[in-house]
């Protein structure tokens, strides 16, 4: 009977500990914290991503350096506080990016493609936003994402 009780407690710790783990299946960015769930309305529909946030000045100057390339449904959503003219750049980023910046509204006023790796070289907004979205580059193609489509985040307020 003592052995029907450890074989039926060691089940019962085993199955708490895989429920657990099943509902701990959150994805973090690199400082543990939860990426937001973030999507593109363009011609070809809705597209979903999940995106870390960068909305200090520390995490908007370290940005995707020295990073992996992006998976196809991940990207980083730089937050400023008021909109203005915006500029990027690649410095110490391996990988080519698509580069979408994003007005108050959510709507999107311009897109950099394929921004070149490692380049010092500004990559301005051309008009006014306070969000800008980094993808893997060629990932605005793929989706059909256009100036003046609609970005549904939170942050951005239609």
């Amino acid at each position: 009977m003592a052995m029907n009780r450890r074989i039926l407690l060691a089940f019962a710790l085993f199955a708490a500990a895989a429920a657990s783990a099943c509902a701990k299946t959150e994805t973090l960015d690199e400082g543990g914290r939860p990426l937001e769930p973030l999507s593109i309305v363009s011609g070809s529909g809705e597209h979903k991503f999940l995106v870390e946030i960068a909305d200090d000045d520390a995490k908007r100057q370290r940005g995707l350096m020295f990073r992996p390339p992006l998976p196809d449904d991940r990207g980083m959503l730089f937050q400023f506080p008021t909109a203005g003219e915006q500029s990027f750049w690649m410095r110490n980023t391996p990988n080519s990016l698509d580069i979408l910046y994003i007005d108050p509204r959510g709507r999107i006023v311009s897109i950099a493609k394929h921004a070149t790796p490692n380049s010092d070289t500004p990559i301005p907004s051309n008009g006014a936003a306070n969000g800008v979205l980094e993808l893997r580059a060629g990932r605005a193609d793929e989706i059909g994402a256009r100036p003046g489509d609609q970005v549904k985040h939170p942050f951005f307020r239609p």
